[in-house]
């Protein structure tokens, strides 16, 4: 039996100015502003200035005309310049924002 490991969806270099913040007990805390590096129909990968923990909930709110959305992190990655790489998982993005149905063709 064939196991799948790691993401199965096409990744667009779609840069988005979003708000990123932390959501605890349905409200969200400690938001930056920030952009995403990638997106995908069900997820995005995102800079910010801090550590994430894999598992934590969080709201990516665009500057711009699109839907707020809720994911969970799933890994985090430290760059060079004390910046960090966050991936998303966020079931159905491609639903709520424009950008990924444009460029991804949906």
């Amino acid at each position: 039996m064939r196991t799948l490991h790691g993401r199965t969806d096409k990744r667009l270099p779609i840069a988005v100015v979003v708000y990123l913040g932390q959501v605890q007990d349905r409200t969200v805390i400690e938001s930056e502003l920030t952009c995403t590096d990638n997106v995908s129909v069900n997820g995005a990968r995102v800079i910010s200035h801090r550590p994430w923990q894999t598992g934590e909930l969080v709201q990516l709110t665009p500057l711009k005309e699109e839907a707020s959305v809720r994911g969970k992190v799933v890994h985090c990655q430290k760059l060079e310049d004390d910046r960090y790489l966050i991936g998303l998982n966020i079931q159905g993005l491609s639903a709520k924002w424009r950008s990924v149905r444009t460029y991804g063709g949906d």
